[in-house]
C-alpha cells in the first residue's frame, strides 16, 4: 500500500517542492521591477488555473475571463478606496462576488457549446470594461481608483517583496485546493462530462449542476487573482481589463497544457516575460517576434509545454524499461570450453 502511495503522490510533492523552491529565492534574485513581474507570474497562474478547471478539466471553452478578473480587482479597489478596508481583508469577497457572477453567468449559458459558449463569454469580456466606465461613482469611471499601495509588517521586506510572498503564500492555497478537488469525485465528473457529455448524463452524472459548478468555480479563482492585481498596482481602470487580457490568458493555459495541474505555472512565465524579450529582440516590431514563438511552440508543442514534457518522460521511462527488460531475457554469460579448461600453474607445464 505504502508503494501506491508514493508513486501516486511523489510527483506531485516534488512539483510542490519546487514551487515552494521558487517562492523563496525570486524576491532575493532579482531587482524591484523582475519582483514585480515575478508577483504577475503568480497573479496569472491564479487566473490561468481557474480557467483551466472550466476549459482543460470540463471542456467549456472560455473567451471572457479577463471580465471575472476585473470584478475581483474592482471589488477590492471599491473597498479600499471607498470603505479603507484592508487589502487581504477583500480577497475573499472579491473571489466571492466574481464566482456568483461567474455562477449566474453559466446558467443561462448552460444551453450553449463550442463556439456559441465562446462568442457568449467574449461578449461578457468586452461589455464588463464598457460598464464600468458608466458607473462612475463606485469604479471612478474613465479614470480608474489609485489605491495605497501595501506596507510590509516585515522590517526586512520591502513593500514589493512582502506582496510576492503574499501572493505566492495564496497562489499556493489555491494550488492545493484545486489539486484535492480535481482528484475528487468532482473533478473525475467535470473530466467525464469533458470526454463525453451523453456518456456522463447517461452515468447519473448532474450535468448542469457540474458545469455551473465548474464555472463559478473558474471565477472565483480569476476574481482572486483581480483582487491581488488590484494591489499590487495599487491602481485599478477599466481598460486594463480589456479583451487582450482574456485572450492573453487563453494564450497562457494553451501554451502551458490544458487539463494539466502543472501547465498554468508554465503558461504564466510565457506570457509575463514574452513580451518585454521581445521588446529586447525588436523594439520595432515586438508583437511579429511574439506570433513567432508562439507559433513555434504550438508547432512544436502542440499539448503544451506540460504535455510535452510528461510525453517525453513516458518516452524515456519505455526505453529505459525495454533496455532493462532485453538485459534481462539476455540471462548471464555462458561460458566457453576454453573458459572452462584448467589453467596450468606455476611450474606447470613442457
Amino acid at each position: 500500500m505504502g508503494g501506491i502511495w508514493q508513486r501516486a503522490h511523489v510527483p506531485s510533492l516534488a512539483w510542490l517542492g519546487v514551487a515552494l523552491l521558487l517562492i523563496i529565492f525570486p524576491p532575493w534574485l532579482a531587482g524591484g521591477y523582475r519582483i514585480f513581474q515575478f508577483t504577475f507570474v503568480v497573479i496569472y497562474l491564479i487566473a490561468i488555473l481557474g480557467l483551466n478547471i472550466v476549459t482543460g478539466y470540463n471542456g467549456q471553452f472560455s473567451l471572457g475571463h479577463g471580465a471575472f478578473f476585473a470584478v475581483g480587482a474592482y471589488v477590492t479597489g471599491a473597498l479600499m478606496f471607498h470603505a479603507g478596508a484592508p487589502y487581504w481583508a477583500t480577497i475573499p469577497l472579491a473571489g466571492l462576488t466574481a464566482g456568483v457572477v461567474g455562477f449566474l453567468f453559466a446558467i443561462p449559458a448552460l444551453r450553449l457549446s463550442g463556439l456559441y459558449l465562446a462568442l457568449a463569454t467574449l461578449a461578457l469580456a468586452i461589455s464588463v470594461p464598457q460598464i464600468l466606465k458608466k458607473w462612475e461613482s463606485v469604479t471612478g469611471g474613465v479614470q480608474g481608483l489609485v489605491l495605497t499601495k501595501p506596507h510590509s509588517p516585515i522590517g526586512a521586506l520591502t513593500s514589493d517583496q512582502w506582496l510576492f510572498y503574499f501572493t505566492a503564500v495564496v497562489a499556493l492555497a489555491l494550488y492545493i485546493a484545486a489539486w484535492v478537488v480535481l482528484r475528487s469525485s468532482v473533478g473525475r465528473a467535470f473530466v467525464a462530462i469533458r470526454d463525453n457529455e451523453v456518456a456522463a448524463e447517461a452515468a447519473g452524472i448532474p450535468i448542469a449542476r457540474f458545469k455551473t459548478l465548474a464555472f463559478g468555480m473558474s471565477a472565483f479563482y480569476a476574481g482572486v487573482a483581480g483582487s491581488l492585481s488590484a494591489f499590487v498596482v495599487a491602481y485599478v481602470a477599466p481598460d486594463s481589463f480589456d479583451f487582450l487580457l482574456s485572450l492573453n490568458l487563453v494564450v497562457g493555459m494553451v501554451v502551458g497544457g490544458t487539463g494539466t495541474i502543472v501547465g498554468p505555472a508554465l503558461g504564466a512565465v510565457f506570457i509575463e516575460f514574452l513580451p518585454s524579450y521581445s521588446q529586447d529582440v525588436s523594439r520595432a516590431a515586438p508583437g511579429v517576434v511574439e506570433g513567432v514563438v508562439l507559433v513555434l511552440f504550438m508547432y512544436l508543442m502542440p499539448t503544451g509545454v506540460a504535455g510535452f514534457v510528461a510525453t517525453a518522460g513516458r518516452k524515456a521511462l519505455s526505453l529505459v524499461r525495454r533496455r532493462t527488460a532485453d538485459h534481462a531475457a539476455a540471462g548471464p554469460v555462458t561460458p566457453t570450453l576454453a573458459d572452462q579448461e584448467p589453467r596450468a600453474g606455476p611450474g606447470e607445464g613442457g
